[in-house]
């Protein structure tokens, strides 16, 4: 048994809001990529058959924890189409927490979709990608991408994927001491809802964009700023809904001397955290395995 399993982040190389759909959710046209940057959990095994998230999380309630959501899902998955289970299935589990939580990297997202590969080998499940895939989409609209583990295009609510390969670049990823919750964005009345569907070819040949930027840049000075500031040494853009940006760079040294150009210039001291990754387009999270 793998002893810790890798939960990375990722980010929104572009973010298109093509409408709103009946149910309230917005259709998009989106590019995932993974970086190199990961939370990692543990799991291990109790003989009481509960299931514990021994690690706290400031401001979440221990049920309401994605990651607790997610193995309590499989679970009654399992015993609802009478899969097999150990007779021993609780478990304790861990985890070392680098993701920013409220920074649109996918923290939650991925937490939970690692918990759903991790325990289906653990219980020996033998569910396939697009079962757990499923599973996770009741758990939150990005949960998919994490599971399914490769760079891809996304439409429909973010579900709807397809493998691409990307330039895996290096990127400085910046979050302002901020958290945005991503339903604050998408219920705004000022953001844009009306970008023209593209083919995939016509969207990797325009500039790539994020149709949330406007909306939390008017929102957030310091995101704005951020932007206004890093754009001016490489391209940069808001992933997700925010709160981090993320400037692209062709090396590690490029990004290394933009970091340190941002840090020294003193602009929003202790405003930012700040991190240098590079883009995968397969998961970590896989190659681990």
């Amino acid at each position: 048994m793998m002893k810790k399993w890798i939960s990375p982040a990722k980010l929104n190389l572009f973010l298109y809001i093509t409408g709103q759909r009946e149910d309230k959710y917005h259709n998009l046209q989106t590019l995932f990529q993974f970086v190199d940057f990961y939370d990692e959990l543990t799991f291990l095994n109790r003989t009481d058959n509960k299931i514990h998230l021994v690690t706290p999380f400031e401001k979440v309630i221990h049920d309401e924890n994605l990651i607790i959501k997610a193995a309590k899902l499989l679970l009654e998955f399992a015993q609802t189409h009478r899969i097999n289970l150990p007779r021993y299935y609780g478990v304790d589990i861990e985890i070392i927490k680098r993701l920013p939580m409220g920074g649109g990297l996918g923290g939650g997202s991925s937490n939970a979709a690692t918990t759903l590969v991790a325990l289906n080998y653990i219980w020996n499940l033998n569910l396939s990608c697009q079962q757990l895939m499923e599973l996770g989409k009741k758990l939150g609209s990005d949960v998919a991408i994490f599971i399914y583990g490769h760079s891809a295009f996304a439409q429909g609510v973010g579900d709807k994927l397809q493998s691409i390969t990307v330039p895996e670049k290096w990127y400085l990823i910046v979050k302002p001491n901020i958290n945005i919750a991503t339903v604050s964005i998408f219920s705004h009345p000022d953001l844009k809802r009306d970008s023209v569907t593209r083919n995939i070819n016509q969207l990797l040949n325009a500039p790539f964009k994020n149709d949330c930027e406007p909306i939390v840049r008017k929102l957030y000075p310091i995101i704005d700023a951020l932007i206004t500031w890093l754009s001016s040494y490489a391209p940069t853009r808001l992933t997700g809904t925010g709160a981090c940006v993320f400037s692209e760079c062709d090396s590690f040294q490029q990004a290394q001397q933009l970091q340190n150009r941002l840090n020294d210039q003193g602009l929003f001291t202790d405003l930012y955290t700040s991190f240098i990754a590079k883009g995968c387009n397969r998961s970590l999270l896989y190659r681990a395995i």
